[in-house]
Order: structure tokens, then C-alpha cells, then sequence
């Protein structure tokens, strides 16, 4: 999941500025641009974290 939401942002020409991986609870955490966050979970669902 985490691949084809990176291959959306990419087709969309969002820069992926940061992706970063928690061992500790399997979460996945991208920054996108300057503004858009995504939240992918462990059992692949995933949100905006900063949803207005």
C-alpha cells in the first residue's frame, strides 16, 4: 500500500519530501510538497493527518 500511494502522489507531481517508517507500531508517515500529510497504518488503511 505504502508503494501505490507514493506512485499516486508521483503521478499527481507531488514531491515526496519525507517518508518515514515507525518499528515501533508499523506505521508510515509521508510528507508530500509542503503541505499534504499521509498517516498509512498497519493494516493498510491510511488518512490525511491534516484534513481541514
Amino acid at each position: 500500500m505504502y508503494v501505490i500511494i507514493c506512485q499516486y502522489l508521483s503521478n499527481f507531481y507531488r514531491e515526496i519530501q519525507l517518508f518515514r517508517f515507525s518499528n515501533t507500531i508499523g506505521n508510515v508517515f509521508i510528507l508530500a510538497g509542503d503541505e499534504l500529510q499521509i498517516l498509512v497504518f498497519r493494516d493498510q488503511t491510511w488518512r490525511f493527518v491534516n484534513e481541514t
